[in-house]
């Protein structure tokens, strides 16, 4: 039996939620927007009004009030939208328990073993529709298909509050006439790649040859030729399955930009900080430190090293990181915000080996420190024990972690994107 997946996506999910608490904002254009002050003035989400006047999302918002000068902006409220969307989970599991999440506003749902008890994926996927808007007050599009690719591809293809289907029979005439941007895991580098040697389209990538594409993009190449041709096979997860953590990233946007290096390996210490901590509390070591550089032009770049041992000590992933932006592009231009990444995780070897060699002397060194620094913090708090460079400007040692933007990677980094 040919799999019946659904993807469903809350559609303007942050602008809708705030729309619902204050429903006098319905008939203007609506920002969902990070805090100015806190120099992290970019939209987050907007709402159908505010899009037609040409907002889009991660635009600055002295930008966006230009483009729509009677832009209504509205701080975010997380635990509204986490609440919605536990709400709308609630729906999905009503249906099966193969429900996989991308994010607040997205869910894969595989109703194969449902159609005997709810009807094909059409009918599930309308009743969906309507349950989400008469209990939710929000509306959805949603993505019927044989795969998870095409699914989240049909529910990017009408929105507001529609159903599109995409199937064995359809989907060359349906989906290969997209600009190949809108496939799964095609980002602006992919695109402006593919461009360059005249692909445009999902179709133009279906029927391009496998070798080149390899030779272009590597294993992605591969992966990308198997979606626009509909051989993804992958399966949804069930709803209570615990993803595989793939990797541990925090990034900040700075209080001030970060003029020298001394401000840079301030601020790369507090992100380093959070994602040693993290690493250490999940038994996980890391085999890549990646770090992630926007100047203050919004020009960004991205390094990433392998490391000769695997690790989950704080001073080593910062000293990787402080080392990938000196290779990088910076010259001076002032940094707005960075990122650091620590991915290729496995579970931590318990069974510590005593050692005669200098090296591996001082990383159980390091380990005994990073131990005592986190009962010390998780019993008086982060500020409790600081790292000696921090003091150099106290002003950029943040809390990383409890203060500023935690965020899970999924199959794919977006850093290159």
């Amino acid at each position: 039996m040919e799999p019946i997946i659904l993807h469903s996506d809350m559609n303007n999910f942050y602008a809708s939620v705030e729309m619902l608490y204050d429903p006098a904002l319905r008939e203007r254009p609506v920002a969902v927007a990070g805090d100015e002050e806190a120099r992290h003035g970019i939209v987050l989400a907007k709402n159908e009004l505010a899009k037609k006047f040409g907002v889009h999302t991660g635009q600055v918002l002295w930008e966006a009030r230009q483009q729509c000068p009677g832009l209504v902006c509205v701080p975010a409220h997380y635990d509204r939208y986490l609440h919605f969307s536990a709400l709308a989970r609630d729906i999905y599991i009503s249906y099966t328990d193969q429900v996989e999440a991308f994010g607040l506003d997205e869910c894969w749902i595989d109703v194969t073993g449902s159609t005997r008890l709810f009807g094909d994926g059409i009918t599930i996927a309308n009743e969906i529709r309507s349950r989400i808007r008469q209990e939710l007050g929000l509306t959805v599009s949603v993505g019927v298909s044989y795969n998870k690719v095409f699914a989240k591809l049909g529910s990017d293809m009408k929105k507001p509050d529609a159903t599109s289907v995409i199937t064995p029979e359809n989907y060359q005439e349906t989906a290969w006439r997209l600009p190949v941007s809108d496939l799964l895991y095609v980002g602006p580098a992919t695109t402006r790649k593919l461009a360059r040697f005249g692909i445009h389209t999902i179709g133009a990538l279906a029927q391009a040859d496998v070798d080149f594409l390899y030779s272009l993009l590597g294993k992605n190449g591969i992966m990308l030729h198997r979606f626009a041709n509909g051989q993804d096979r992958s399966g949804v997860r069930r709803y209570y399955a615990v993803p595989p953590m793939k990797s541990i990233g925090n990034s900040t946007t700075a209080p001030r930009d970060l003029t020298s290096e001394n401000d840079i390996k301030i601020t790369l210490m507090a992100l380093c900080e959070s994602v040693g901590a993290r690493l250490r509390e999940q038994g996980c070591v890391c085999t890549t430190v990646t770090v992630g550089v926007r100047d203050n032009r919004l020009s960004s770049y991205s390094r990433q090293e392998k490391l000769p041992q695997s690790t989950n000590s704080t001073m080593t992933i910062w000293e990787t990181a402080v080392r990938l932006v000196r290779r990088g592009q910076f010259s001076g231009i002032p940094i707005r915000s960075l990122s650091v990444k620590a991915g290729g995780l496995s579970p931590v070897d318990e069974m510590d080996q005593m050692s005669l060699f200098p090296e591996i002397q001082k990383a159980q060194c390091r380990a005994d420190i990073d131990r005592a620094v986190d009962k010390i913090r998780a019993k008086y708090g982060y500020f409790s024990i600081r790292r000696a460079v921090t003091l150099l400007d106290p002003v950029l040692d943040l809390d990383a972690r409890g203060d500023h933007v935690i965020h899970p990677v999924g199959l794919l980094g977006t850093l290159s994107h």
